[in-house]
């Protein structure tokens, strides 16, 4: 079976202690752990995580090493980042979030899992991302929640 290669954004690590995202990311992790995933991060979601709660920050380094794959943020991933703050998917308030979809998207990652709903996890922000993909000949990216990449539905 092939493992999946899943770009998590820092949501997802900050999900496994709220209350709302909690069971659901801890699902996911549980997944990373057990080999169905392998978890894509970047400089950013390194950078975001440390000015996370210690416990946040702990959660990362306490996932197996063989589960992770950094992504260095290349000048292609860079140029493709500001592609989407050019056709204005997002402002460049939100660069950070542009530079994560490009990372994963320049890494042919298997799908983006988030729980941000404003800039990522929401239709007209995925198809606004795709379409500037396609454009630039670039593969469609999923852009989905935790809840969908997990086998196994009963916790929900």
């Amino acid at each position: 079976m092939k493992k999946n290669r899943i770009y998590a954004d820092t949501s997802v690590f900050g999900g496994v202690f709220d209350a709302e995202f909690a069971a659901i990311s801890q699902r996911f992790f549980d997944e990373v752990r057990n080999g169905l995933h392998t978890v894509l991060i970047s400089e950013v979601t390194l950078r975001e995580l440390k000015r996370a709660p210690l416990k946040i920050q702990q959660f990362l380094d306490d996932l197996p090493v063989h589960t992770v794959e950094n992504l260095t943020i290349t000048e292609e991933m860079a140029a493709l980042s500001k592609a989407y703050i050019y056709s204005e998917v997002v402002s460049i308030k939100w660069i950070d979030d542009a530079v994560q979809v490009a990372a994963a998207t320049v890494a042919r990652a298997d799908a983006i899992v988030s729980w941000n709903f404003r800039h990522m996890v929401k239709w007209e922000k995925v198809r606004a991302f795709n379409a500037v993909n396609m454009r630039l000949g670039y593969p469609v990216m999923t852009i989905i929640t935790p809840r969908e990449v997990i086998s196994d539905e009963k916790i929900i």
